[in-house]
């Protein structure tokens, strides 16, 4: 008479068994969704420092750079006679090319150098040579002419004495004269990089260029 009752009771068990391995089961694969889940979160983690570690280094190398650019640009625009290179050497008249000079002013003489230099070596180089200095320009006329007579050489562009002082921010001409005219590209100087004045041989505009950068110059002495 107690078989009847028995068979039902291990139906039951059994299903209870089932159901408890189903729910295990379950378990576990939310806890390996889980535990991926973590792991691409740190990979992902690792991923965005890794990304702001290459931006930041792209930043100070950025801030390097400037002031690496602002340093030697210093550097170029230091024209003490004391400081001329002792192993400077003269152009050859080969590389050189006499241009008229000023209305008005018969001792005046200007020479383009051909040969490309450094600002700083451009402007020793007028000063130890030819007891100069790099062109200073005050009027659009005489900007005009100056254009006129570069624009024979295969060169985007040619140094003129123009440069920006680093106290007071305010630019000057190498020879000491009044700062009183400007023939600047569009944008410029304000959106310019680089602490010198080149001259453009097309349109004779100006130019803020790095002082490193090597230009055939123009020397008035």
């Amino acid at each position: 008479m107690k078989c009847p009752l028995l068979l039902p009771l291990l139906l039951l068990g059994t299903v209870s068994s089932l159901y408890l391995q189903n729910d295990a089961s379950h378990l576990g694969s939310r806890e390996a969704d889980l535990s991926q889940d973590l792991e691409g979160s740190g990979e992902q983690e690792g991923e965005l420092a890794l990304n702001y570690g290459v931006l930041e280094s792209e930043e100070e190398e950025a801030v390097a750079s400037s002031y690496q650019d602002a340093f030697e640009d210093e550097e170029a625009m230091e024209s003490d006679p004391a400081a001329l290179d002792k192993d400077l050497q003269c152009p050859k008249e080969e590389d050189t090319i006499q241009l008229p000079g000023s209305p008005g002013c018969k001792t005046c003489s200007l020479l383009l150098v051909q040969t490309p230099k450094k600002f700083r070596k451009a402007q020793n180089i007028c000063r130890k040579c030819y007891r100069g200095n790099l062109i200073s320009i005050h009027n659009y006329n005489f900007n005009h002419r100056i254009q006129c007579w570069v624009s024979r050489i295969n060169q985007a562009q040619v140094w003129i004495g123009g440069f920006v002082r680093a106290w007071g921010n305010r630019f000057c001409w190498t020879d000491g004269s009044s700062w009183n005219f400007g023939h600047w590209v569009p944008g410029q100087p304000g959106n310019g990089r680089g602490r010198c004045v080149a001259l453009g041989i097309r349109g004779g505009h100006w130019q803020r260029a790095r002082c490193r950068s090597r230009l055939p110059f123009v020397c008035s002495f």
